[in-house]
């Protein structure tokens, strides 16, 4: 056990030993490990990021080279779905994320984020388009993230819908410009909240505010790459990479300031020194839970909610990139109090996670053979 975790309340420190109790205990009351079964529904992905359910059985799958792919019920791909803008792929850019309206079964429209060039570089934008058959019509992007910038690192991509309609984008500092995800003035390094045609929500935090930005709605993240709604709540949970260290699951609140590069446990690549201070510190909010001394390089997340894994209803779960595994976090409230790591021999990057219509959990494997399994017992 190389990566230490920590919650915030004082009362797990040790937490090697802490851990192993709790999870004995939950193994006692027959809550613990099960044994578990990654089942392939389909291959032959290339980088796989995002997974969406189509009421009619079928999923929605996009690629990161720039391709958006259905899954049929038969399980077998589609060709790429035409009508896409102009996409640009490189690094850790390129098609990320896709959601489906919530009234998609009305309007068939879906939202995509993903990277476009422009004046100054390049950057996270947002669009949506009606999906009929394998085709997109009346495209529409609907958000940029300003400014561009010249990376193919940290450009978040997250999208949620919160339930009232509005739509959560996650956005990176795009790595060189770690100091900006304090300036209230630009998207870079912020969680922002738009309506579902681009304009800004009135009660946004910020709207009104001399010199900033209207649709930010939180600052102060490096970059998030899993995001969901807690389902008993509402509120907005997210999984957010640190550098060296410092990966991090927080709620994010309205106007609330997350702390990077100011407060963080991450540490600078190579030489291991300090960035910001650890806190807790005024005005910034602390981590629910967080990774030192190794990050995991959190992905995609979702809150189990089916009753198909006894005594797990209600967990959190974690696909890690980095270790190449699932885990699972219990939650009480808004406290992490245990850790399980799941698939240990999965030997593949979990991308995205979710749950579908089935209760099953699912997951992306993120490689240029990437797979989507259904993870049964």
């Amino acid at each position: 056990m190389n990566t230490i975790r920590h919650r915030h309340d004082g009362a797990m420190r040790n937490t090697r030993y802490v851990l192993l109790a709790v999870t004995l205990s939950l193994a006692a009351l027959g809550l613990g490990a099960q044994t578990l079964k990654p089942v392939t529904v389909v291959r032959g992905l290339v980088n796989p990021w995002s997974l969406a359910f189509l009421p009619d059985g079928r999923m929605l799958v996009t690629e990161r080279p720039g391709r958006l792919r259905i899954v049929g019920s038969d399980g077998r791909l589609s060709e790429p779905v035409g009508g896409l803008p102009p996409i640009a792929a490189s690094g850790q850019c390129g098609l990320l994320d896709v959601v489906l309206d919530p009234k998609f079964e009305t309007n068939a429209v879906i939202y995509w984020s993903y990277a476009e060039t422009g004046e100054g570089g390049n950057g996270t934008a947002v669009a949506r388009g009606r999906l009929q058959g394998v085709q997109l019509q009346d495209v529409k992007v609907i958000f940029r993230q300003q400014p561009k910038v010249v990376s193919n690192l940290h450009c978040g991509g997250r999208l949620v819908f919160a339930r009232d309609g509005r739509l959560f984008v996650t956005l990176g500092d795009r790595f060189s410009r770690k100091e900006d995800a304090q300036n209230l003035s630009n998207h870079l390094g912020k969680i922002v909240r738009i309506e579902a045609d681009g304009s800004v929500p009135a009660d946004n935090p910020f709207v009104g505010k001399s010199g900033a930005a209207p649709e930010i709605w939180s600052l102060g993240h490096r970059n998030v790459q899993g995001a969901a709604l807690h389902p008993a709540s509402g509120e907005l949970w997210e999984t957010e990479h640190g550098p060296q260290g410092g990966d991090e699951i927080n709620v994010v609140d309205a106007g609330k300031n997350y702390g990077w590069p100011l407060v963080t446990y991450g540490r600078n690549y190579g030489s291991g020194t300090r960035i910001g201070e650890e806190g807790p510190k005024p005005g910034f909010e602390q981590p629910l839970w967080h990774w030192v001394p190794l990050s995991i390089a959190p992905s995609g997340m979702a809150f189990l909610t089916s009753d198909r894994y006894p005594g797990w209803k209600g967990s959190l779960f974690v696909g890690s990139l980095r270790d190449q595994q699932l885990l699972r976090l219990t939650l009480d409230g808004r406290k992490v109090v245990a850790e399980e790591r799941l698939l240990r021999n999965l030997k593949e990057r979990v991308r995205d996670v979710r749950q579908g219509p089935d209760g099953w959990l699912y997951l992306l494997t993120d490689n240029a053979d990437g797979r989507v399994i259904r993870v049964e017992r």
